[in-house]
């Protein structure tokens, strides 16, 4: 290859650099807590029973170009949660359950993401992640959906909305008081909104 030719290659490579969008990063998003609400569900004499935890911080970051980059921490606060049956709450938060009074609150950490059809998060994708309970850490898999608002354009991504299913086995986490009345299973329905910092 002769000097010139050297020469031109460096300079259209040094070009191509120069022009090459800078690729997409996470990018930090906050809660809008009066669109968002933690249920889980339970079996309790073998009736189906609901309840509510509130969210006391959330740390999420999106990467609109690669969604699997995306990430998540968030922590519920187990003092104030609250069951339909107000009889159910004090058993729920107690030493041989939830213990709230040494364990107050609840941490999950995304570690994974996988897209669904299509690489889409809208579509049968899930996201795994570290959930701690009564200090407890076990890995969880939730089904994953992530949605612009209705009717904005598809560049339109300040604001978005998630929602989470799955189920946990209490066991797993030590909180296996009362037993005899209560099911294993927990299940999980979680609808938030974030929107972009600015």
């Amino acid at each position: 290859m002769t000097w010139l030719r050297r020469r031109d290659l460096i300079a259209a490579f040094a070009s191509l650099v120069a022009t090459t969008p800078t690729l997409a990063a996470p990018v930090p998003y906050e809660l809008a807590r009066s669109k968002t609400l933690i249920a889980f569900t339970f079996q309790l004499s073998g009736a189906p029973q609901t309840g509510t935890m509130p969210i006391r911080t959330a740390d999420v970051w999106v990467d609109t170009r690669r969604l699997q980059n995306s990430r998540a921490t968030v922590v519920l606060d187990v003092t104030r949660a609250e069951t339909r049956l107000p009889f159910a709450r004090e058993p729920m938060l107690s030493p041989e359950v939830l213990d709230a009074a040494r364990f107050p609150t609840i941490r999950f950490r995304s570690t994974r993401i996988r897209l669904g059809r299509g690489g889409r998060i809208s579509d049968g994708a899930s996201i795994t992640g570290d959930l701690t309970v009564r200090g407890v850490t076990r890995p969880i898999s939730l089904q994953a959906a992530l949605y612009r608002r209705p009717g904005t354009a598809p560049d339109e991504l300040d604001r978005l909305s998630i929602h989470l299913t799955g189920a946990l086995n209490r066991h797993d986490f030590g909180a296996s008081g009362h037993a005899d009345l209560v099911g294993p299973m927990v299940g999980l329905d979680i609808r938030a909104e974030i929107e972009r910092k600015t």
